[in-house]
């Protein structure tokens, strides 16, 4: 498999990278995890604009949505070759509702659904093309799924935005890569099921055996020198921190 970041910063954009959206490719399939704020434009970067196979959305906050609106225009209105084909789009109960108000004023209630196929996610066990898929509830305000991904005897597994819980521990059992959220600072943030600060990060990679930690979802305001130090505190492994536009082999 390989992870290409596409965007990974938190909560809104900063001057170097879109927020949350992460490419994983294998065997010619492309599924992408989250089109947050700006994801849409540096994706072209890395792939043809038509060129995705599905989508999963780990929760309907902007930070990890709401570039699909931008995404609709492409694919609804393309004048070259006509409109797309309903493309799998994965993601929690009421995203087509999300996305469709989120947009305001779509031709029809049900545009969105003509270029999405939409599935609901609910803990559970599927494939998306050549990968098998395993997601979890975790813990943030609003319903909210990390994302394990099997390929060929490795596995990428990806928080989302959680709070510590022990369902991510065992999502990411002995996961060769793990990319996990670190958008709070250790002794800085403190509230409960919203995010992970990078101390915690590294406390869940150690908890779960993960091979290798990639931390993600830093808003600019954070420092994630603080946080990434703050991990390779608790957690032995090789960590490092997400940065947009690097591919990573798994």
């Amino acid at each position: 498999m390989k992870l290409t970041v596409v965007g990974c910063s938190g909560s809104f954009p900063s001057a170097e990278s879109a927020c949350s959206s992460y490419l994983v490719e294998a065997d010619g399939f492309r599924l992408l995890l989250d089109m947050g704020n700006g994801a849409l434009g540096e994706l072209q970067r890395h792939c043809g604009l038509y060129d995705l196979d599905a989508i999963f959305l780990s929760h309907l906050h902007a930070d990890h949505c709401i570039d699909m609106c931008a995404y609709f225009v492409a694919r609804y209105y393309r004048h070259e070759g006509g409109r797309c084909a309903p493309l799998p789009v994965f993601g929690p109960e009421g995203t087509e509702h999300r996305l469709t108000i989120a947009y305001a004023d779509t031709p029809s209630a049900s545009s969105m659904s003509e270029v999405f196929d939409f599935h609901t996610v609910k803990p559970s066990t599927f494939e998306i093309g050549p990968f098998t898929v395993h997601t979890e509830r975790v813990a943030h305000p609003v319903e909210a799924y990390a994302i394990r991904i099997e390929h060929g005897g490795r596995s990428l597994t990806y928080s989302g935005d959680t709070g510590v819980t022990p369902v991510l521990d065992e999502l990411a059992r002995d996961t060769d890569l793990f990319l996990c959220e670190a958008a709070f600072t250790h002794g800085k943030e403190s509230i409960p099921d919203l995010h992970l600060n990078g101390r915690e990060a590294g406390e869940t990679a150690t908890r779960a055996g993960a091979r290798r930690l990639l931390l993600t979802h830093i808003p600019p305001w954070t420092d994630p020198q603080v946080n990434l130090t703050d991990a390779r505190a608790v957690y032995a492994g090789p960590a490092e921190l997400a940065v947009s536009g690097r591919a990573y082999e798994i």
